[in-house]
């Protein structure tokens, strides 16, 4: 089932409850319920908010988004905060640079938006592990979303860095944040009340005094689950909101009414269609919801980008579908900033409620004219195995999170005796395996086919048996989250015959300066290529592989994500910001067949 059937609508909060704190030293109180409608300062206060990712724009581009935001009507912005994209190992959190939250916060602020967070440990979000960091999963005994000690050891120590980023910029110390959130959806997951109630009291006890919420499906089975006392529950959900807002009322009668996610487009799998919505259906909906006095988050208000190894994936039953690297969803803001005919419907909806004047968004973007470059250099990423990295031995193959690696590829060598001939399978993969004998490729293994089988035919006392994982997103939704990476089990000849003896090498990807390319061209198999592109002036581009077929692409030594010719996305978007005057430097990783050329182009074909 997909995750737009599965949820849906949304649910309030018993009347009598106020979930403000005290006013604080600037005097403000910031966002309280009372009766049936939210209070902004004790004034009656429709929230009308857009969601906008910190995490997917880089820091130049988030005054102009923001911009862009204030020129569509809300009031207020809603992030998300990914934990893994501030602790991606054990240890410190990072909060510097394109991970300056704070920074984020403030700016929004300075524009004039009150300001909701989520601040995970889960976020969905289409994102990598939803938002968790992959080295939980290094322990096979914690159960994730619960109250598993080990797990909310982890939290802790990763609230006791995040909090303090956030609390001080809460309404009553003057800040833009009015409410939090408390976990994610968690109603269509699991039931561990004392687990969300572990969450809430860590927000508190950390100094965070806003209002708090969960945010659940409409049906009566899913709020349940995930409803937390003297909390507010909002929803999700997209179309005719009459069913939401009749489903939300009749689970805690005479409260606010809050959308925390109104879908106003969709996101999209590699191999599937892009997904589009009518803006004319969007905005009457909208229109709709904030006639009856709702509140709203339009989900997303503004695109961005599933830059490096960060897009997530879903599961349709057994079937794994990884999600693309743009992250457009159709917003009214696209992921390139542009804006359209969705933009100026929901525009005159929205001013119409919170009395924004009517002004025009910032200009379009400038964008760099087209050009097509040649590879100049190429070299074998088997090859270049020791520059990238160093070899971890070990009896049987073990997933990344086992070596302490997040995200990339990773590889695994070791020697069969022949002459033999029969069918080797890989148990427990994640996601593609490209296997090789003796440097010749034997094919393609993959998750969504596990029962497949290469036929292996050894004529010689000894061949090297090479397999290189490449992964595609842990999943980010549903019952299946820990979704390790690599060979999380064994190689295996006639089906049961286990090989032992691995040489494994982890391959974050994260430095590609020691690579040495060269212009005599590899042979077959998975191989990095460059090339060099001349720049006038930077600006916005997009990056287009015609004739490619799969892999990664990074513009001097920025990593702007996979891409894969089976669509339904053909080109990356490559910011202004990353982009020098004179020489730009393009690395792809192949797996299987370059092309010839790498364009660059002024729009976006995202299928």
């Amino acid at each position: 089932m997909s995750r737009r059937s599965f949820l849906g609508g949304a649910a309030a909060v018993a009347a009598s409850t106020v979930f403000a704190g005290p006013a604080g030293a600037a005097g403000r109180r910031g966002l309280s319920v009372s009766g049936d409608q939210f209070l902004l300062e004790g004034k009656p206060f429709q929230i009308v908010s857009g969601a906008i990712h910190y995490f997917r724009l880089r820091p130049e581009q988030w005054h102009d988004r923001l911009s862009r935001l204030k020129a569509l009507g809300l009031n207020t912005v809603e992030t998300y905060v990914a934990w893994n994209f501030h602790q991606p190992k054990p240890g410190r959190a990072d909060f510097r640079g394109d991970r300056d939250l704070a920074a984020f916060i403030r700016l929004a602020g300075e524009l004039g938006f009150q300001v909701i967070v989520r601040p995970s440990p889960y976020i969905c979000a289409e994102w990598e592990f939803g938002g968790l960091p992959a080295w939980l999963l290094a322990d096979r005994n914690m159960e994730l979303r619960c109250a598993d000690p080990a797990y909310l050891k982890a939290v802790d120590a990763w609230y006791d860095q995040l909090i303090p980023q956030l609390a001080p910029l809460e309404a009553r110390h003057g800040g833009p944040i009015v409410a939090a959130q408390i976990e994610n959806e968690y109603g269509s997951y699991g039931n561990d009340t004392s687990y969300l109630a572990h969450l809430r009291d860590s927000l508190r006890s950390r100094g965070m005094t806003s209002l708090l919420f969960v945010a659940d499906g409409a049906s009566e089975f899913f709020m349940r689950f995930g409803e937390l006392p003297a909390t507010l529950e909002a929803g999700t959900g997209d179309g005719d909101p009459a069913p939401s807002i009749a489903a939300l009322k009749a689970f805690r009668p005479g409260a606010p009414v809050m959308m925390a996610e109104y879908w106003d487009g969709w996101f999209d799998h590699w191999g599937e269609p892009h997904h589009t919505t009518d803006p004319r259906h969007t905005a009457a909906h909208v229109d709709q919801l904030l006639a009856t006095g709702a509140s709203v988050n339009l989900y997303l208000a503004c695109g961005g980008t599933n830059y490096g190894f960060t897009a997530g994936a879903n599961t349709s039953g057994p079937h794994y579908q990884p999600t693309v690297t743009s992250y457009d969803y159709d917003s009214p803001v696209g992921e390139a900033g542009d804006v359209g005919a969705k933009f100026t419907a929901l525009q005159s909806v929205i001013t119409k409620y919170t009395k924004q004047p009517l002004v025009p968004p910032p200009a379009r973007s400038p964008r760099l004219p087209a050009q097509s470059v040649a590879p100049s250099g190429s070299v074998s990423l088997v090859d270049s195995l020791p520059a990238l990295s160093t070899v971890v031995r070990s009896a049987q193959p073990v997933a990344m999170e086992r070596v302490g690696q997040p995200t990339g590829l990773i590889h695994y060598r070791t020697t069969v005796q022949g002459p033999h001939s029969g069918p080797l399978s890989i148990h427990g993969l994640a996601d593609r395996a490209l296997v090789f004998a003796d440097g010749v490729q034997l094919g393609i293994l993959d998750r969504n086919r596990p029962d497949a089988t290469l036929e292996l035919k050894l004529e010689k006392p000894r061949t090297r048996l090479d397999v290189l994982v490449d992964t595609m997103g842990r999943v980010n939704y549903g019952p299946h989250l820990a979704d390790r990476k690599g060979i999380d089990g064994w190689v295996a000849l006639n089906t049961q015959q286990k090989l032992f003896g691995w040489e494994i090498r982890p391959l974050p990807l994260d430095d590609l300066s020691r690579l040495r390319f060269s212009s005599v061209q590899p042979g077959a198999g998975p191989a990095f290529h460059r090339a060099t592109a001349l720049v006038a002036e930077p600006a916005d581009g997009f990056v287009a592989l015609p004739g490619w077929e799969k892999g990664v692409v990074w513009l001097n030594g920025f990593n702007l994500g996979r891409y894969w010719k089976i669509g339904p996305q053909q080109t990356l978007y490559a910011p202004k910001s990353l982009w020098r005057k004179g020489k730009n430097e393009l690395v792809v990783l192949e797996m299987h067949h370059p092309g010839t050329a790498i364009e660059i182009r002024p729009e976006a074909d995202l299928g």
